[in-house]
């Protein structure tokens, strides 16, 4: 799917930098900027490079300015607001199309002149290329003079300006790294070092964030142009004699390859398949795969690893690395726990989770289904034996099963569910006792493990007999008959009976332990109360604890999270239940369809060719947190590819 984004969706700064694009290396180094190709945020940059993949990741050219000089007029073609407004650069005005599909690229008009910027992220490298291709059909003297900003301090923190640099034509050095550029330019302006102190980050703003930056120039490159034609400008970690034109190829040949492996034949499926590898990285510290949870805050946590696998590498055939990433998730399994939270340095893994081990059972599963790896399952089966036994008999973080065959989870300020803010002492959404997703994970679970022990030839008598009993106790403790949904958590408390988006997973697991006519009733109810185009409310609208809008400060946002805040990722879910209760009938599939087809606006919105992690929960417009998050992209795609859309 290309997107197109012409002088309408461009015509102010407003609108230039509503959208931002992404770029990612497969390290966790990135690039992205608004479609102004300015920093809205302090996470934004040109390159983000992984020192260390994926969580040293340093902000090592933050913007270019880039000025054209026709017949001795000069025009700036960059877009930047400061702190002081009078210096802010208006360069969009001069912006007539932004277009992505396998990469991205700029348009601008001026006097005559076309200028064309191509911007590529090398696959497993911290290696950024710029082209400018400037078509001059009447001759005219054109130069172009392009300037970087450097900052080569981590994601998120502040260049102070006693920090030193040493910047030459073709090396920059700071902060004991060294950053490499290729360029072909014909001149070199060297100017005094300064430090720009006033960047001012808005939408760092907007979301209570500290909003100013600085960064650091000193030497303009300098392109002079007679006729139409193309120069270089690479900045890359390692000493590269490659070109751009080569960098560009290079992307376009891998991600081809990632279509034909996936089977994704329509532009939505592509789409969807090109932004599920950008989450697909290296994590040096367990020498293995793994995947981000979203751009730009996130890391890889054991959860969104588990919902994301699903997408990313089982539903597009990348085997490999989903036994690479599943295997590593196996050699840290402690006490029948995923971490949450993989080791870096000399700190132990995080395993507050409880929903990881019971989605990793759910991805081995589906994993066997679309590889039909009987091996695979040998291997993996130890492990999912020794989850069940430690929830059967009791683990770390309160987690067992109860006298009823279900599992219980958490006490004080644990947070071990996916709803799992917690601000202070303050739980928005406490879950402790029986949360109804975990519950029906680990029904699913305890299907799965006797369904691949009959495979491979293990004993599996002692849980054939568990199945049956957690089948009617969670029908018997979760059915809400009035309400006719399932109740959220079995706790006890006035919060089990609020209707939230988790008991869709109750009808989408693999093996359901609702009966039909309840599974039903649960599908209408989320469609009623709890569905939007761009994905499910965590709360119905009429709950005295709805909130509409997330925004505001830290405490505000934390504390709206999951109170009504739309979150796409559980939408690739509904359409399943949906499917499943209406037995994949072409009326059903043709209105899944119809409602993906809705869904895929949001591609244009926020982050180009990306889902974003949550919206607002009351007019989901604006998509907010992460603007791409790699649950959100792939449980869409999923059903994209089952169904072939």
């Amino acid at each position: 799917m290309k997107f197109s984004y012409g002088c309408n969706d461009l015509k102010d700064k407003l609108r230039a930098e509503e959208n931002v694009f992404l770029l990612t290396n497969g390290l966790g180094g990135y690039s992205s900027l608004t479609l102004a190709n300015s920093l809205t945020r302090n996470d934004h940059a040109l390159l983000m490079a992984a020192i260390k993949a994926p969580d040293i990741r340093i902000n090592m050219v933050s913007r270019l300015d880039e000025e054209i000089i026709i017949d001795g007029k000069y025009f700036n073609l960059s877009s930047q607001k400061f702190v002081d407004y009078s210096k802010n650069l208006d360069g969009e005005k001069y912006l007539i199309n932004v277009t992505q599909e396998y990469i991205i690229a700029f348009t601008y008009l001026v006097e005559g002149i076309e200028i064309t910027k191509e911007i590529v992220l090398a696959h497993g490298e911290n290696t950024v290329g710029i082209k400018y291709s400037i078509y001059n059909p009447a001759k005219k003297t054109v130069t172009l003079h392009v300037t970087p900003y450097y900052q080569f301090v981590e994601r998120g923190s502040l260049l102070q300006t006693f920090q030193e640099f040493s910047i030459s034509d073709n090396k920059v050095e700071s902060n004991g790294m060294a950053l490499f550029i290729t360029t072909t330019a014909t001149d070199v302006l060297e100017n005094d070092l300064e430090f720009v102190r006033d960047l001012y980050f808005n939408y760092d703003a907007r979301d209570g964030r500290f909003a100013y930056g600085c960064a650091a120039k000193k030497l303009t490159y300098c392109y002079d142009i007679s006729d139409s034609t193309e120069v270089d400008l690479i900045f890359s970690t390692q000493n590269t004699n490659t070109n751009v034109t080569s960098l560009i190829k290079d992307e376009y040949y891998r991600l081809e390859k990632l279509f034909r492996i996936s089977n994704a034949t329509s532009d939505l499926a592509k789409t969807l398949v090109r932004a599920s590898d950008a989450y697909v990285v290296q994590r040096e510290s367990v020498d293995g795969l793994t995947l981000i949870a979203g751009y730009p805050f996130f890391l890889d946590w054991g959860r969104d690893t588990m919902y994301t696998i699903e997408g990313a590498c089982i539903a597009t055939n990348r085997f490999e690395q989903s036994e690479n990433i599943l295997q590593t998730f196996v050699k840290y399994l402690h006490n029948g726990i995923m971490p949450n939270l993989f080791p870096e340095g000399d700190n132990p893994p995080l395993y507050n989770t409880v929903d990881a081990s019971l989605l990793f059972i759910q991805a081995v599963y589906l994993h066997y289904k679309k590889s039909d790896d009987i091996e695979f399952v040998k291997r993996m089966y130890p492990a999912i034996v020794e989850i069940i036994d430690s929830y059967k008999n009791g683990t770390d973080f309160d987690i067992k099963m109860d006298t009823d065959g279900l599992i219980t989870a958490g006490s004080g300020l644990m947070q071990l569910t996916w709803m799992d803010v917690r601000y202070e002492n303050i739980l928005p959404t406490p879950r402790h006792g029986k949360p109804v997703e975990i519950n029906a994970y680990w029904y699913s679970g305890l299907c799965i493990l006797e369904k691949l022990g009959n495979l491979i030839g293990e004993p599996v008598a002692e849980y054939t007999a568990l199945i049956e009993t957690t089948k009617i106790n969670f029908v018997n403790k979760f059915y809400n008959a009035s309400k006719k949904c399932l109740k959220d958590v079995v706790s006890g408390n006035d919060y089990d009976n609020q209707i939230r988006c988790n008991q869709i997973w109750a009808v989408s697991v693999p093996f359901s332990p609702l009966p039909d006519h309840i599974a039903e009733e649960v599908v209408t109810c989320v469609y009623e109360k709890l569905y939007t185009p761009y994905g499910l409310r965590t709360l119905a609208v009429e709950d005295a604890e709805f909130v509409a809008e997330y925004s505001g400060n830290l405490k505000k946002r934390d504390l709206s999270y999951h109170q009504g805040t739309v979150w796409p990722f559980p939408l690739g879910s509904y359409f399943r239940a949906y499917l499943k209760v209406n037995h994949y009938s072409d009326a059903a599939v043709k209105l899944v369809t119809k409602q993906i087809d809705h869904f895929a606006d949001c591609l244009r919105e926020g982050c180009v060719g990306q889902i974003a992690e949550i919206y607002d929960g009351m007019f989901p417009a604006i998509s907010r947190g992460c603007f791409a998050q790699g649950w959100s992209v792939c449980e869409i795609l999923k059903i994209v590819l089952e169904l072939n859309i």
